[in-house]
């Protein structure tokens, strides 16, 4: 039986407990070099074998019960990295045999799990820096794991380093060495999957914002951030109402350098958030309601592999509205949702509509990098599934599934099949055989195995939206005799952050629109010196649209100041389709390629043909 087509291991056979890192930092050579103590459990007889998953480490040595023992390391294959096989002295008979393996290696300059930063790449521009990502399949280039969501370990480090050091993990003790290195050590004792170990370095400070929260960064943006995510324990309690205690004990967040290539990503202990956010108004702050989701759906509750991704990132958009609906309201649930319905429609249309990466359960069984599937298809058409159902069953059943969602599966990496199954019992149990025959109205095959967009129009409410819509469509209109009389700043005064980013995306269903519109527009709306990074995307997005060239200059510098993917990928794929674009789109990212992070760049690189 395949249990993960995006590993190599032998995960049948045996499963990783505990990892215990022993780490030694070099800034210079850009290397973590040291080794891992692996704690394994045996799952069958006779096993004579361990396969881990690697990618471009070095490895030195496995030690068993004392001994140097023999290894091999596979040659790579295209996407999921080398498969290390170690031979065992002796078979181990019996289920259920715990024993250790301890691995010397270092990382490599290759490694995809790292980046290293320059000390002008950072925000102080004294100190180097690094930082971890791991998801999907790259913590077998951060060491030798079973690199695959079904396995859930516990793990501990040791890490010396010259400049401090946080990981998503608690903080036990700080020890200063005599060559002006501190030691820094590490317990997580929460099971997790091995995507979610990371680690990052540089000049860090914390300041705290709430009871269980902190905010990390470099000391020039720590009183911004610490305004800017004051709102922290809001969303933890409102999760805590809605679902479970919150298990992790610390919910900090590190806001990371400008190059970190997500909006957020849902570290234990240990939220990284990408500097976009900090917008000056608290007007971005609601990733932080998506990573604190996380911390049930995905950390918790795992996708058994990257197939049923939807699993982890579905649910976590669904719980992250729900915070949203407690905290602002329903209509504001119904205002998020229709601008997740809009990037779901971007995504397929991106694909195209029968492409396999439209499915809500992807097929990775030929080796395909999870990364290059990576969309807002699981996070929305996921959304929406869980929407369809709340809808088909009402609130007050689906309210309390959620909570016994998380009870029956917390610790445990499930599929689809898992998750159906356990709706259908959990409904019948407290809705009867009538909300079973509601269920059985659904289509789910064609929800979860079905590309291009869901089955079921979800009719938002577009109480919020309309005053966009509307606004949008005058616009659009006024092409025609291109008379702007009628236009003035008083059209979006009131509006919020959010309203006009829906405006700016309704405009982008349109035509391109006329350059002496756009500029009038500006003039009048001040879109241009907008700070919001969601809204000077989407306003820069449809001016390339356009090929409206005098809005070139600011998203060169909006492409290479930051480099999360949301924004970048999009606009060097119109920079490249726009009118004297393409040259200009390969020639910035040729000259900025090293600030991304390799996973970015590798992915840009593959949008503009430069592969």
């Amino acid at each position: 039986m395949m249990i993960d087509p995006s590993s190599l291991s032998n995960l049948s056979e045996l499963t990783i407990q505990h990892a215990h890192f022993d780490w030694n930092i070099s800034f210079q050579s850009k290397k973590i070099s040291g080794s891992v103590l692996l704690d394994f459990t045996t799952r069958v007889e006779n096993v004579s074998t361990v396969i881990l998953d690697t990618s471009y480490l070095d490895i030195d040595a496995v030690t068993y019960q004392e001994q140097e023992i023999k290894f091999t390391v596979a040659d790579r294959h295209a996407t999921l990295g080398s498969a290390m096989t170690i031979e065992l002295p002796e078979s181990i008979e019996s289920v259920g045999t715990v024993f250790q393996l301890k691995i010397d290696y270092s990382t490599t300059p290759q490694c995809t799990a790292i980046q290293y930063l320059e000390p002008e790449q950072t925000v102080g521009k004294k100190h180097p820096y690094l930082f971890s990502q791991c998801q999907a399949i790259h913590a077998r280039a951060l060491a030798p794991l079973q690199d695959s969501p079904s396995v859930k370990l516990t793990y501990s480090a040791n890490v010396t380093s010259p400049l401090p050091v946080v990981m998503s993990a608690l903080l036990s003790s700080v020890e200063e060495n005599e060559d002006d290195t501190k030691t820094y050590k590490f317990k997580q004792a929460t099971t997790m999957p091995s995507y979610l170990i990371a680690i990052a370095a540089g000049n860090l400070v914390s300041k705290e914002i709430g009871p269980r929260s902190s905010v990390w960064c470099e000391p020039e943006v720590v009183d911004q951030a610490a305004w800017e995510f004051d709102t922290t324990e809001t969303f933890i309690k409102t999760g805590e109402d809605l679902l479970t205690p919150y298990e992790w004990g610390r919910y900090d967040l590190l806001v990371l350098p400008p190059s970190f290539p997500y909006g957020g990503m849902e570290n234990p202990c240990l939220t990284f958030v990408t500097p976009t956010l900090l917008a000056g108004d608290k007007s971005a702050v609601d990733v932080v309601a998506h990573e604190i989701s996380h911390s049930w759906m995905g950390n918790l509750v795992t996708t058994a592999n990257w197939e049923h991704f939807w699993l982890n990132e579905g649910w976590t958009v669904f719980i992250e509205r729900k915070i949203a609906a407690r905290l602002h309201g329903e209509a504001e649930r119904q205002f998020s949702a229709i601008i997740g319905w809009k990037a779901l429609k971007e995504s397929v249309n991106l694909f195209g509509e029968s492409h396999p990466a439209t499915s809500l359960k992807q097929d990775l069984s030929s080796g395909i990098d999870p990364d290059d599937y990576f969309s807002s298809i699981p996070y929305e058409k996921g959304f929406n599934l869980l929407y369809h159902i709340e809808k088909t069953v009402g609130i007050e059943l689906f309210e309390p599934y959620m909570k016994a969602h998380v009870l029956k599966f917390s610790s445990k990496s499930i599929t689809t099949d898992d998750w159906k199954a356990h709706l259908y019992e959990y409904m019948e149990q407290h809705g009867g055989q009538e909300t079973v025959e509601k269920l059985n109205t659904i289509d789910f095959d064609e929800w979860i195995y079905g590309t291009g967009m869901p089955p079921v129009d979800p009719h938002f409410d577009t109480t919020l939206a309309d005053a966009c819509f509307d606004l949008a469509k005058r616009w659009d209109e006024a092409r025609e005799d291109e008379d702007t009389s009628s236009f003035s700043p008083e059209d979006v005064k009131n509006f919020t952050a959010t309203q006009k980013i829906v405006f700016l995306e309704k405009l982008s269903d349109c035509a391109p629109l006329p350059h002496a519109l756009l500029s009038k527009m500006d003039e009048l709306y001040e879109m241009s010196p907008i700070r919001n990074a969601d809204i000077r995307f989407r306003w820069e997005q449809i001016c390339v649209m356009a090929s409206y060239e005098p809005i070139y200059p600011s998203v060169i510098e909006f492409i290479t100041e930051q480099g999360r993917m949301k924004f970048v990928r999009p606009l060097y794929r119109a920079l490249y389709q726009a009118k004297n674009g393409a040259q200009l789109a390969q020639d910035t990212f040729l000259a900025h390629k090293h600030f991304y992070h390799p996973i970015a760049a590798q992915l840009v690189a593959k949008d503009l043909n430069l592969n």
